[in-house]
């Protein structure tokens, strides 16, 4: 049996339906702080950082594999410090705790690019560099890369964690994360013609389609213990590109579409991250490759987003 915890946020919704698709519905538990109604049953309300609520619903399920995906997003995070940080490691302790004590038997915990910063080599980052966060979230993820291994090492704690890159997918609203105008921008492109864009024309981030995201997910999760080499976390590359690309690859589907730059508090946050990431080492252990390139990735949310908005 597999919970997903914060079944109800963008990377959730997603795996939710893959798994139960690919595991039957029944085998899939989804849960949240709250009842989502885009997700069915079975589904159980869970604060993630109620440890005995968790601890229930893994004995009375007989859960064997976690999906930890609740927590508080970077932008967000800047503006509830305290709390982000309880939710972002007070969640992830309950979850290797249990999984200590042979309760669970396999963790996927998703880390970040937010782990690197102002410090760390922009262009091409490697698996291994410096990593010195200047973000709520990003402090968060790397603390939490550093005890994932060390469970694993100690406790032999099966846990398994990609460092995202900014995901987009057409399923979910965004979820205040840095990277989400990336998301927005084609919603705004669809529904107004033109989007405001709070960073900079030439802000080069690492991004990923979601479909590409939820495949890696599962595959890291398939993979033989044995070729999961690193138990902090994966790097994870897939497109790079900047505000100003993004736009003229929607222009591509949609001519008239203009784009404007207001760049706010996000831009600092996107400046201390990386520009492209290198992400050999998850391509070496277990096979890791991207299917979406930025215009594959446009055509086909344009026209999701249309089918959604009932504008095909």
């Amino acid at each position: 049996m597999i919970l997903i915890i914060g079944a109800g946020g963008q990377v959730g919704q997603e795996l939710v339906a893959i798994l139960r698709e690919k595991h039957g519905k029944d085998k899939v538990i989804a849960s949240d702080i709250r009842q989502v109604d885009a997700l069915e049953a079975p589904f159980e309300t869970l604060d993630a950082m109620d440890g005995d609520r968790l601890k229930e619903i893994v004995d009375q399920y007989q859960i064997k594999e976690v999906y930890h995906l609740a927590a508080l997003l970077s932008a967000n995070a800047e503006k509830q410090i305290k709390f982000a940080w309880e939710l972002n490691m007070q969640s992830l302790f309950h979850v290797l705790e249990l999984a200590k004590e042979g309760k669970i038997n396999k963790i996927f915990w998703p880390s970040s690019i937010a782990v690197f910063g102002p410090t760390t080599p922009k262009n091409d980052t490697p698996q291994e560099t410096v990593t010195e966060p200047s973000t709520v979230y990003g402090i968060s993820k790397l603390a939490g890369e550093r005890w994932c291994e060390y469970y694993a090492n100690k406790f032999g704690v099966d846990v398994r964690s990609i460092r995202y890159p900014g995901l987009i997918g057409y399923k979910t609203m965004p979820g205040g994360g840095t990277t989400d105008y990336a998301v927005d921008i084609y919603h705004q492109a669809l529904e107004k013609g033109s989007y405001e864009c709070f960073l900079k024309e030439d802000a080069y981030l690492p991004m990923m389609y979601m479909e590409d995201a939820i495949r890696a997910t599962i595959e890291l999760m398939e993979a033989k213990a044995e070729d999961v080499k690193i138990r902090s976390s994966y790097n994870l590359g897939g497109i790079s590109f900047s505000p100003k690309e993004i736009a003229e690859s929607i222009q591509k589907e949609i001519p008239d579409f203009q784009i404007s730059y207001n760049p706010d508090f996000r831009q600092q946050i996107a400046e201390s991250w990386p520009s492209s990431i290198n992400d050999q080492a998850a391509r070496d252990d277990w096979g890791w490759k991207e299917a979406y390139d930025l215009d594959a990735m446009s055509a086909d949310m344009l026209k999701q987003l249309r089918i959604q908005k009932g504008m095909d």
